[in-house]
């Protein structure tokens, strides 16, 4: 894709818009801070990889060679962002009386399974904390000189060896991070721990030997350990979700601030590559006014219950993309519904084109300029709700050699990532999970229905319409669709 309109994205560091300006011409390495493997992924949190994936999508779209890192947090994060307490895979692990490796790997496999079925493409790396401690003991030896400072519970890192510490939170108060439960010893509130010891007499499943003892490593240092080996300081872009702005994100700058050789009166974060990346973007939250996006609530938002329920998950990333990533969204079951009619709509709308050869280029005056006003969009900070309203108008469009309309709508879905020409029609049936009556049974009440109602046999048609209500079947006359029928929530 030639670069016609400048690719702009908002910096969290300097909250202003910014052009993306490569650290490497021709290239974009991204690092995404991932899950701690310790539950479900909610919905919540999945949006974070629709936006990472999103962007990912419009760098390839935009022509840059991608390297996208997200990484699997395995260890060494605790119930809060505090510095003590109990770990959040420990704890897990004593709840369901498995090995701590056995919980990691099953909802490592469970996120994995939600981003398949949201269709967020993969990474050029997944890296898994545990992997790299031995990377991470070597980079703690190398800053511990002259930023950190031992206590009995650990090594911390000391705030006031670097410059501008908090700024991409905008958090200078007297306090510092005040989210920070004090650990006594503490120089000051931010500090953070490096290194967390095992307590004398404990044990965890998850500990190394270290220069500062027995222990595991701060939550903190992996990110700034795996994005420095896999993709180089400085890289691209950062990303994450709105609530790691507060205090991972900024730990991590202070920890990429060090190991650049930086301190208190270098490094200023006035120039952004010396926090490590060279632009910080955060999604905004998912708002969930019923109160189950906790994941203590017990039957939480998750993915696989939007499915139980009959929703296809790529609703889940319509919604996503008709909102702003750095707008808050609401979910709602109403909004949800919405966005897989829509869905629906776009599929209908792209199935004439699925068995024809695109063309190698867009040349119709009545598409050329859809495909520059896409391009506008989406490179004015990931403007996913207007470049979903030009899709409309692409697939909308009369008159037009099919082979460049299938072109253009391809290369509009390979950034919005809704699978518009392999996704099968049926899939989007609201059919939720238990239902007892087969589909096929459905579909034999439902001819046997009209062809009573082209009889005018309107008492067999009430009859058979009856029966499939009893069954959990909604029958929608008339729909403009064509869907006819779905299964309510109750079958």
């Amino acid at each position: 894709m030639t670069d016609a309109t400048p690719l702009t994205l908002f910096n969290s560091l300097t909250r202003q818009l910014e052009p993306f300006e490569p650290v490497h011409p021709g290239e974009a390495r991204v690092y995404s801070c991932g899950p701690t493997v310790y539950n479900y992924p909610h919905i919540g949190n999945m949006r974070a990889y629709v936006f990472a994936d999103t962007l990912g999508r419009t760098l390839s779209f935009k022509g840059y060679k991608l390297t996208h890192v997200i990484n699997i947090t395995d260890v060494g994060h605790l119930t809060d962002d505090a510095d003590a307490g109990e770990d959040k895979m420990e704890k897990m692990a004593a709840q369901q009386a498995q090995s701590i490796w056995d919980i990691a790997k099953h909802y490592t496999q469970a996120y994995w399974a939600d981003v398949a079925a949201l269709n967020i493409r993969q990474p050029a790396h997944w890296s898994i904390a545990t992997d790299y401690v031995p990377q991470m003991i070597a980079f703690a030896q190398s800053i511990a000189d002259k930023h950190c400072y031992e206590l009995p519970s650990g090594l911390y890192f000391d705030t006031s060896t670097v410059a501008d510490y908090g700024r991409l939170a905008r958090a200078a108060t007297d306090e510092g991070e005040g989210r920070i439960d004090p650990v006594e010893g503490k120089r000051h509130a931010a500090d953070f721990a490096i290194w967390r010891k095992t307590p004398p007499g404990e044990s965890r499943q998850m500990e190394w030997d270290s220069p500062w003892g027995r222990g595991a490593p701060g939550w903190h240092l992996e990110c700034s350990v795996m994005s420095r080996a896999l993709l180089g300081l400085p890289f691209d872009i950062h990303t994450g979700g709105i609530d790691h702005r507060e205090i991972h994100h900024p730990n991590e700058i202070a920890q990429n601030q060090a190991i650049q050789g930086y301190d208190a009166e270098h490094g200023h974060l006035d120039c952004a590559v010396h926090s490590g990346a060279r632009l910080w973007m955060h999604n905004n939250f998912l708002i969930d006014r019923t109160g189950k996006m906790s994941k203590s609530s017990g039957e939480f938002l998750r993915l696989q219950l939007l499915i139980d329920r009959g929703y296809h998950p790529l609703a889940y990333r319509m919604m996503c993309l008709q909102a702003h990533y750095r707008s808050e969204l609401e979910f709602s079951w109403e909004n949800l519904g919405a966005a897989l009619t829509r869905l629906k709509r776009m599929l209908m709308s792209a199935a004439p084109l699925r068995d024809v050869a695109p063309a190698d280029a867009v040349r119709h005056p009545k598409l050329q300029p859809l495909l520059a006003r896409f391009e506008a969009a989406v490179s004015d900070d990931l403007n996913t709700s207007v470049a979903l309203t030009v899709l409309d108008e692409v697939l909308a469009t009369k008159k037009v050699p099919a082979e460049e309309k299938r072109a253009l709508v391809e290369t509009m879905d390979a950034v919005l990532g809704l699978a518009l020409l392999t996704l099968d029609r049926e899939a989007l049936r609201l059919r939720p999970k238990g239902a007892a009556i087969e589909e096929s049974a459905i579909e034999a009440l439902m001819a046997e229905r009209k062809a009573a109602r082209a009889a005018k046999d309107f008492a067999a048609s009430d009859a058979l319409r009856d029966k499939l209500i009893a069954s959990g079947v909604e029958v929608m006359d008339g729909d403009p669709l064509g869907w006819e029928w779905k299964l309510d929530h109750g079958a």
